[in-house]
């Protein structure tokens, strides 16, 4: 991935009017309108807002960015005002589930913190959405807490309440960093909603503060996230398992999960979305392959802005 904030585009165009664009383009992939709030937030360079608020005004004016109500977008349709008033109000009652779900979770041994991921962390869901969470762990023992976790989950298909615990993306506390800097990491960072874990999610966020070079306007949220809970089963454990022992059965477990997914990946097994089950995994994480969705959506952002940037020079010209 090439680490810059946005793909080359054409230098005759200003370059707020550029970035104003550019934001709009990319939450227009997910068919979801911005406030004039969101878009100065999302935008990859610090402006003055009055200066900001002129450009926009131009851009209205040029017909190259429509305005409904209090929402901007590239498509001049009202149904995707509706389509994310909607998608914000059934996002309100998942949050509320998903708080509820981050106090179960984090009372598991070697759980250090919880976030929103994922498409609820924009405030938005339909009825097909899931509770997408980010899990940070203790240190060498991610593959241990995750294993738990998931024999939680299976426990969660017999009540039908397996989407409220989609917890697919793992780090630990020994590599906080994300290796993937880009505009979709960084927004992916800049938008989670910390449940629980306020300490070890200011380490991650001071761990990831590359995300400024995308999102300089964005400030990460800590305040949402409440102290790390420990009770004394947990504690019981990971003094069971804080021992040699214990990282060897990390790494054994870290080695099984590996093996069922690339067989899973290899045979294309499909998740509930359609997309095929791919996982890469390290001693310090698990996550969704980054080769497959957010390279492929990167492609498209690249291309879409491209396309975008040439139309609008286009208008300028006749």
């Amino acid at each position: 991935m090439q680490n810059k904030p946005y793909p080359l585009i054409n230098k005759s165009l200003s370059e707020i009017k550029e970035n104003i664009l550019a934001t709009l383009a990319y939450f227009d992939m997910f068919g979801y309108p911005l406030t004039r709030a969101e878009v100065y937030l999302f935008l990859k360079k610090n402006y003055d807002f009055e200066f900001f608020e002129d450009a926009l005004k131009c851009l209205l004016n040029a017909g190259a960015v429509y305005q409904f109500d209090s929402f901007y977008t590239l498509k001049n349709d009202h149904q995707v005002i509706a389509r994310r008033i909607e998608g914000n109000k059934k996002a309100a009652d998942l949050i509320k589930i998903a708080e509820k779900v981050g106090n179960i979770l984090i009372r598991f041994p070697y759980v250090r913190g919880i976030a929103i991921s994922g498409s609820l962390s924009k405030n938005f869901a339909d009825e097909n959405s899931d509770i997408d969470l980010f899990i940070i762990t203790a240190k060498n023992r991610l593959w241990i807490a995750r294993t738990i976790m998931h024999c939680f989950k299976k426990l969660t298909f017999l009540v039908n309440k397996e989407h409220y615990f989609c917890m697919n993306y793992y780090i630990d506390e020994q590599q906080l960093e994300i290796p993937e800097k880009n505009i979709y990491t960084a927004i992916e960072i800049g938008t989670l909603i910390p449940l629980q874990g306020d300490i070890i999610f200011e380490k991650f966020y001071n761990a990831n503060a590359w995300t400024r070079d995308f999102l300089p306007n964005k400030n990460m949220r800590i305040a949402s996230a409440k102290p790390t809970k420990t009770g004394f089963l947990k504690i019981l454990f990971e003094r069971l398992f804080n021992i040699a022992p214990g990282s060897a059965l990390d790494t054994l477990l870290m080695k099984i999960t590996a093996g069922r997914w690339e067989k899973k990946t290899v045979h294309k097994k499909l998740n509930s979305h359609g997309m095929v089950l791919s996982m890469v995994t390290g001693k310090h994480y698990a996550k969704p392959d980054p080769k497959n969705f957010q390279s492929k959506l990167l492609g498209r952002y690249e291309t879409k802005l491209l396309n975008i940037m040439r139309e609008f020079e286009s208008s300028l010209a006749q």
